[in-house]
């Protein structure tokens, strides 16, 4: 059996303080693997640039003209790193065996990376990268993460725990991706979902080597709500729940009033008008909110708008 053909996609937004470096270690590993015969010499990386704004393009593009194994894409404008990762493993399927995910900021160990290729040479069609701890991280964000796994799991969507886009996927696997047109992607919710064969590989996250994350607080909302929204009915099921909810309120205040009418207590009307009227309106706003999220949705894929356009393509 031939050696296989492994490509890793890595994509990029404004990360010119780390490509150099990213470009020198992943070239090293791949290097490395071919030595130990463990993968083809056509084996490859390819930066996706997602709209970026510095000089990003320019360092893939001297790269790629440098090493034979370096490739770039850059798409016409910034879409987000699921769109970019997706428009990587599209474009590049069908020149390999399997490919590899990963950031390019250095922070998800790159050493695993021949336990993930290993772990398919034995017949595992696809390989999940999961963090042991979470100890590098803030309380902050170590807590938030955490309740995020656990909000998903009560919602029912099948996740992996402490796993992020660090993956291998082997050819079918990424046939079969290909074949799912949502526009709101969550790619940490889709691979799972496709079944096949799967291992983990298990590692430390390291400190960014340069440059900012790319995640702030507002993006990591945003991203966990697409997740919890794209994948999950809960929380229409919830709006369900809270009407059911606010009836039976509804009748306790509705006894609470008349006891403080026959009581005395309070100025005639006051309690059953203004206390239901803030409180169904909250509600209301809450739930219309909700619907509306969904709705949105429902709006963005019957448009079936393309996720990406190809700019340029190196080599």
């Amino acid at each position: 059996m031939e050696n296989p053909i492994i490509g890793i996609v890595l994509p990029c937004y404004n990360e010119e303080l780390v490509l150099e470096e990213t470009t020198t270690r992943i070239q090293e590993i791949i290097s490395n693997l071919i030595v130990k015969n463990l993968i083809s010499n056509k084996s490859f990386a390819v930066f996706v640039d997602d709209g970026s704004k510095d000089k990003t393009w320019e360092i893939i593009e001297k790269n790629s003209s440098k090493h034979t194994n370096i490739k770039g894409l850059k798409l016409a404008g910034n879409v987000g790193h699921q769109n970019a990762l997706l428009a990587g493993l599209l474009t590049y399927k069908e020149e390999t065996d399997a490919l590899i995910s990963i950031d390019a900021d250095l922070q998800d160990d790159i050493s695993v990376i021949e336990e993930m290729i290993l772990k398919f040479i034995s017949g595992i069609d696809v390989v999940y990268a999961v963090r042991k701890e979470r100890k590098t991280d803030s309380f902050f964000k170590r807590n938030s993460a955490l309740f995020f796994y656990k909000l998903m799991k009560k919602m029912k969507v099948n996740i992996i725990h402490n796993h992020a886009d660090y993956r291998l996927c082997s050819k079918r696997v990424l046939d079969s991706l290909s074949e799912f047109n949502e526009v709101n992607l969550f790619l940490r919710g889709i691979i799972p979902s496709i079944g096949y064969n799967k291992d983990y590989v298990y590692y430390n996250r390291l400190e960014r080597f340069a440059g900012e994350s790319k995640y702030p607080l507002k993006k990591m909302l945003s991203f966990a709500w697409n997740g919890i929204t794209s994948f999950s009915n809960y929380p229409l099921k919830i709006v369900t729940i809270t009407g059911f909810a606010i009836f039976i309120i509804c009748i306790l205040l509705t006894g609470y009033a008349l006891l403080s009418l026959y009581s005395e207590n309070i100025v005639p009307g006051w309690l059953s008008t203004v206390l239901p009227m803030y409180f169904l309106g909250g509600v209301q706003l809450f739930c219309f909110g909700i619907l509306g999220e969904y709705i949105g949705k429902i709006y963005l894929e019957v448009k079936k708008r393309p996720r990406y356009f190809i700019d340029k393509k190196t080599k």
